[in-house]
């Protein structure tokens, strides 16, 4: 589903996967445009009530556009969902949705610094009410600090080299644009080891990004939480898209859906053994071929679902 700006990953199946009651209460944790968050409305009953998040504030202005009164919009990070739930009386939900990343529009406005498609300032953050950007941490960080976020957090196998022309640059002057940043990284990675169609800047951003927003960290902290608040039998439905992210999903979700390992040889009966905390629901679902022929930044959209033990 598309709002005109930004179209939603993967909207009928995540949608189909909370298994949305028409009185029920869901939480769509990344609104970015609403997508998501209108499928759910439209298949909810008078009865139903949806909460939305986002940290990004222009997403919490664009979410003044639904004018619903089963509908409530809340500006925070998804690791803060238990407080900030309990917060406007939500004690309990019977869906919960992540659509984790950047989203279109913030890729879209040079202003906010997130592609190198465009001749911006470099700041990267989500939320623009605070933390620091993108240039004032280059301008800040070590060597080894730049070559583990590039590693560690872009996967960048070229790490070391990009640190260095990094620290080189910054010696002679601050790197503060988007173009500055993505011309430094192409000289550092060798034509010939360049992935054909991506951008060879194209991992650098996407480590500082997910560094500055401490986005995995998050992910951590909220899928615990969102467990917490879930009704018994109520549905998780989590969208990735690259594998930093899916790699945490992934272990969580397997991790809940194994019953707790006993001591060998202990006296128990099995009817006493701990029991597992989801199941998960069906394989992993990723888009189909039309759906990333209109929309191409789905091509790496993979999605899970779980449901609470009841």
């Amino acid at each position: 589903m598309s709002d005109g700006s930004h179209t939603a990953v993967l909207a009928e199946q995540a949608v189909n996967g909370l298994s949305v009651r028409s009185d029920g209460v869901y939480v769509d944790c990344t609104f970015g445009r609403g997508g998501h968050s209108r499928l759910i409305l439209a298949r909810l009953g008078p009865a139903g009530r949806l909460l939305a998040l986002d940290r990004d504030a222009d997403a919490v202005a664009a979410a003044g556009a639904i004018g619903d009164e089963r509908f409530r919009m809340l500006h925070g990070r998804f690791s803060r969902l238990g407080e900030l739930a309990a917060g406007v009386g939500i004690t309990a939900a019977d869906g919960i949705l992540l659509d984790l990343g950047v989203s279109s529009p913030q890729l879209d406005d040079p202003a906010r610094g997130f592609s190198w498609r465009f001749d911006a300032p470099l700041d990267m953050r989500m939320d623009r009410g605070g933390g620091i950007t993108a240039a004032e941490w280059l301008a800040q960080a070590s060597p080894e600090e730049l070559r583990e976020v590039l590693k560690n957090y872009g996967e960048e196998r070229f790490a070391k080299q990009i640190a260095a022309a990094l620290v080189a640059a910054r010696a002679r002057g601050p790197v503060c644009t988007t173009r500055q940043l993505a011309a430094l990284v192409a000289t550092a990675i060798p034509a010939r080891a360049r992935e054909p169609h991506q951008d060879p800047a194209t991992r650098t951003f996407q480590a500082l990004r997910i560094y500055l927003n401490q986005e995995l960290e998050e992910l951590s902290l909220a899928l615990p939480r969102c467990m917490e608040l879930l009704r018994p039998r109520g549905r998780l439905v989590v969208i990735s898209f690259h594998s930093l992210e899916d790699r945490i999903v992934k272990r969580f979700l397997r991790g809940e859906a194994r019953p707790d390992r006993l001591p060998a040889r202990l006296p128990v009966r099995a009817a006493e053994t701990a029991q597992p905390r989801v199941a998960l629901i069906g394989r992993a679902i990723r888009p189909d071929a039309a759906e990333v022929a209109a929309n191409p930044r789905a091509r790496s959209a993979v999605m899970r679902i779980a449901e609470k033990a009841a």
